[in-house]
């Protein structure tokens, strides 16, 4: 059943009129009046819902329920991700949603090939706001990971939220993920750019409380290192089975 993100309350019994997006995506998926759809807005519910009206340029479809899928990893993955280039970024992003992630804060480290600031950087966190709900439309997901506002590297580290355990994907004295920890409820992940932290970086983080951790003996790009390791902690600590 396709899903649509909508900014607004929903209420079984209710009649709504869709956003101009939704009205142009059912189109695109060639779904017709009188189907079934799913709206969530990011509460932690789903709506099944059935679309009542669609013209061109307008479609109202009739809240039927509310439901409240269990589909959050009870794993908490807060993800610093330093910011790669071209559509290594969005592929970031996208993928770390589908695996489970919480929290993805944006950073420009020292080797960071893509340096935004100001209004660019705003734009930028906003296009990626956007792909995290394309994801969570895709993936089921009815909680929305916030894209918090791009930031230094030396701020991420002044606003580190609360976690069980802290890592830093590093050779330098470096775990296997396996041996970093025990067990933990909630992570903090920091992943660098395309060429590695720098030295001064790793220092920083082993100060604040990061433990380097390595998935095995091949060098892995950065988009491939956040998502394997992603993966792995969800077999390890989360849900997947």
């Amino acid at each position: 059943m396709p899903r649509f993100y909508v900014p607004a309350e929903l209420n079984p019994a209710q009649v709504l009129e869709l956003p101009d997006t939704v009205v142009r995506h059912l189109h695109v998926l060639r779904v017709k009046a009188g189907e079934m759809i799913t709206l969530f807005n990011g509460n932690g519910h789903s709506y099944p819902t059935r679309l009542t009206l669609l013209e061109k340029r307008r479609a109202h479809a009739e809240i039927l329920n509310r439901e409240t899928p269990d589909n959050e990893s009870p794993l908490k993955i807060t993800l610093i991700q330093a910011v790669s280039s071209g559509e290594r970024m969005d592929f970031t992003l996208q993928k770390s949603v589908e695996l489970g992630v919480t929290e993805i804060r944006p950073v420009i480290s020292e080797r960071s090939i893509v340096r935004l600031s100001g209004e660019r950087a705003d734009k930028r966190v906003a296009r990626w706001q956007e792909i995290v709900i394309a994801a969570c439309e895709q993936s089921g997901r009815n909680i929305i990971p916030p894209v918090l506002p791009l930031v230094s590297y030396r701020e991420a580290l002044a606003q580190l939220p609360p976690a069980d355990v802290r890592l830093l994907m590093s050779l330098n004295r470096a775990l296997s993920l396996a041996d970093s920890a025990t067990a933990p409820q909630s992570l903090t992940f920091m992943v660098g750019p395309e060429g590695g932290w720098s030295e001064a970086e790793e220092e920083a983080a082993f100060t604040a409380g990061f433990q380097s951790v390595t998935l095995g003996p091949r060098v892995l790009r950065t988009e491939t290192a956040s998502l394997a390791a992603i993966a792995a902690m969800q077999t390890l600590w989360g849900d997947f089975i």
